[in-house]
């Protein structure tokens, strides 16, 4: 391909769609490739009420898809372009940059990477097995498919906490599952779960297998991290299965640049100015190594990086 870009973005998340925004009003001949819809992580995310200047309060709180469709808008407003491909290969080296995609090769003379992360799973054995057979990451994505049944979810942070009362709106009662003996949630998000009469708690505790009947989740295994003891917990006989949604992080996306870019942890080293160690080469949102993982932090990168 004989065009040369000014930027090409990988990733349309908060970050990535941030430095399409503040490159296209910059003017900068800039393409936009994301694999799968919009908005990564919260795209598929209830509700968001802490997004500074966003639409909450008692009468109305935005969900992380209408976010993220205003954000879109804006993009294709200034005119970016768009490309819906999975990247394959990149070379960063030299002032040309060349993203291998499954549509072609595009270069460009700079790149921001943000291709975010994805949920970490438990590993423990019939987890994988079980995926979209009771086993889930998303509770928007599929909660109603418990309605009136039994859930467990997995985890004790603001995530974990708040999609635990999401499901609530569908399942009969919802069991956090915990391997601490209190939440890391936020205070005004643990007072809203405790007041929740269709939410309890399983403290120290942390799974140890995830069993299936004829080819759903009937049964699941958990150990008392303090006392060793194991406990199999078993579907309602009624219901003949259960939902197990887990939420207990991210691993950043960034296998590509392994071996070319620097990293931590599997996490992208960037300076304050979003510079990674390979020049013309910037990362934002949660690919980075950062203290906090949040839409407006992810935005901040963003615009950090076009500019």
């Amino acid at each position: 391909m004989d065009k040369i870009y000014d930027l090409i973005i990988i990733g349309a998340g908060p970050a990535g769609l941030t430095a399409g925004l503040y490159a296209g009003r910059s003017r900068l001949d800039t393409l936009l490739i994301e694999r799968g819809p919009d908005g990564g992580q919260i795209a598929i995310t209830d509700e968001i009420e802490n997004y500074p200047g966003g639409l909450s309060g008692p009468e109305k709180i935005e969900s992380g898809a209408e976010l993220i469709a205003r954000m879109t808008a804006q993009v294709a407003h200034f005119g970016v372009e768009r490309l819906s491909a999975d990247v394959t290969r990149v070379e960063l080296e030299g002032p040309v940059k060349r993203v291998h995609t499954r549509e072609g090769v595009r270069e460009s003379k700079a790149v921001i990477i943000a291709s975010g992360a994805h949920p970490r799973p438990i590993g423990c054995p019939g987890e994988a097995d079980l995926v979209g057979r009771g086993v889930s990451y998303c509770a928007t994505c599929d909660g109603s498919f418990f309605e009136d049944l039994e859930v467990y979810v997995i985890g004790g942070g603001d995530t974990a906490v708040e999609e635990a009362m999401y499901l609530t709106k569908f399942a009969r009662k919802v069991t956090i599952v915990h391997r601490r003996d209190e939440l890391r949630a936020v205070q005004s998000i643990r007072e809203r779960a405790f007041a929740n009469d269709k939410i309890e708690f399983l403290w120290d505790s942390v799974v140890e297998e995830l069993h299936g009947d004829d080819g759903v989740l009937s049964a699941m295994t958990v150990k008392n991290v303090k006392t060793g003891e194991l406990t199999r917990l078993e579907a309602d006989e009624e219901d003949g299965m259960f939902g197990v949604f887990v939420f207990i992080g991210f691993l950043p996306n960034s296998e590509l640049f392994r071996d070319v870019i620097d990293m931590e942890y599997n996490y992208i080293l960037t300076d304050e100015e979003m510079r990674t160690n390979v020049k013309g080469v910037y990362a934002a949102g949660d690919i980075r190594k950062k203290p906090l993982r949040q839409v407006v932090t992810a935005c901040s990168d963003g615009a950090i990086a076009a500019m």
